[in-house]
């Protein structure tokens, strides 16, 4: 069972670039361009940018012992950390 979509606003280029990179280096797999799915980690999400502001990521796996909000906040820390804020 999915976990309801996080959207983010105004990510820049910068700022996805960014986060991918952050995910990459935590371990997680990201491919190339605007829409795919991470994994790893025991999480797997899907995310689509629309390559000017849009970023959406939906969790579809994560471990039981997780909860969706717990899985949220950590991506949405990785979209933070690169936002500046």
């Amino acid at each position: 069972m999915s976990c309801k979509p996080i959207t983010f606003r105004n990510v820049k280029p910068d700022t996805f670039n960014c986060m991918k990179k952050k995910l990459q280096d935590y371990g997680i797999h990201v491919p190339a361009g605007y829409r795919g799915e991470l994994s790893g980690k025991g999480i797997t999400a899907n995310f689509e940018w629309d390559g000017q502001s849009n970023l959406t990521i939906t969790i579809t796996e994560k471990p039981f012992i997780i909860s969706c909000e717990i899985a949220a906040q950590k991506i949405k820390g990785f979209v933070r950390d690169c936002h500046g804020s």
